[in-house]
């Protein structure tokens, strides 16, 4: 019989109680208390917004975007990279071609944990040629990104086997994360527990919308946001066009975060999130106007925290 949480503690409490009456020692009891779950640490939105200004200035420096096939697209990989390599990461670099040009995914994985339970971040680097592309994925990349990062600060040791990863080329069809998983053999697909996938996280008009996918993994969201206050709902813009579709179709179990897109806010998500109803939770979708002036920090900070919460409590 499996014991829930709060019956497993209760039994180990009895049990070094009765160690104790009986003569043991306080580290005979001790070795009867399991260890506790370590808590996820806070990601500091300032580390996020640090590395959404440097994908910003790549774009800059790269007429104006990030896309795929483009030299920004690669230098916002090359930075994402090194940020990875400097921590300690095993980093992987994927190449495949879509419309005539190369494209790249970026996988990084952090040593240790059960190869056979392997728990799976993502977002999209790519933005579309029109604009620097910072909420639409720069949010959610560099949240992932600071959150693998924190991993390695906290040399964090989970049960399951955790890997990170930046796909290519989403924005003209998710042909990165296809790509990635059509070359997984069914064993390697197996072994993933779950994949969350966070696609524009920031947006200056936000509602909190998650993936209503795997029960769990949604679970474990709502529940983090339950604790900060915050209200959310289903996410039915974004459902199955970003790159968790990839995973869901081959079997996955799979979810993650949405901010809002270009629907309009109703009356009643203004009323209840704050914001301006009547207008698009991000105006500048798809845009030359995603900058970084196009990020709620709020909203930022909440759901990069979300996505630390999730991996470590799904992880454990």
């Amino acid at each position: 019989m499996k014991l829930s949480v709060s019956t497993r503690a209760a039994t180990a409490g009895a049990v070094a109680m009765v160690t104790l009456l009986a003569g043991g020692t306080l580290a005979d009891a001790a070795a009867t208390t399991p260890p506790r779950r370590a808590a996820a640490p806070d990601i500091p939105v300032t580390n996020v917004k640090a590395h959404l200004s440097q994908l910003q200035s790549i774009a800059t420096a790269n007429g104006g975007n990030r896309a795929h096939g483009r030299p920004g697209y690669k230098a916002s990989l090359d930075y994402v990279k090194a940020k990875l390599d400097a921590a300690g990461f095993t980093t992987t670099v994927q190449q495949f071609t879509s419309s005539g040009r190369t494209g790249y995914n970026l996988i990084a994985d952090w040593p240790g944990g059960d190869p056979d339970q392997v728990l799976m971040a993502g977002a999209h680097l790519d933005g579309v040629s029109s604009g620097p592309a910072v909420n639409d994925n720069g949010s959610g990349s560099a949240a992932v990104l600071e959150t693998a990062l924190a991993v390695a600060r906290a040399q964090y040791r989970p049960t399951k086997h955790l890997r990170f990863a930046w796909w290519g080329a989403e924005e003209l069809g998710l042909v990165g994360s296809r790509s990635y998983v059509s070359r997984l053999t069914t064993g390697d697909r197996n072994r993933i527990d779950g994949y969350l996938n966070f696609d524009m996280i920031g947006s200056p008009n936000p509602g909190y919308f998650v993936y209503d996918d795997d029960p769990a993994i949604e679970k474990t969201f709502k529940d983090y946001f339950a604790g900060i206050g915050v209200p959310t709902e289903p996410d039915t813009e974004g459902d199955g066009r970003s790159d968790h579709a990839s995973f869901k179709n081959a079997g996955v179990p799979v979810g993650g975060l949405f901010t809002g897109a270009g629907r309009l806010k109703s009356a009643a998500q203004a009323a209840k999130w704050g914001g301006t109803a009547g207008r698009s939770f991000d105006r500048c979708y798809h845009s030359s106007c995603d900058t970084t002036a196009n990020i709620d920090d709020t909203t930022l900070d909440r759901n990069s925290d979300a996505v630390a919460h999730a991996v470590w409590e799904l992880s454990a």
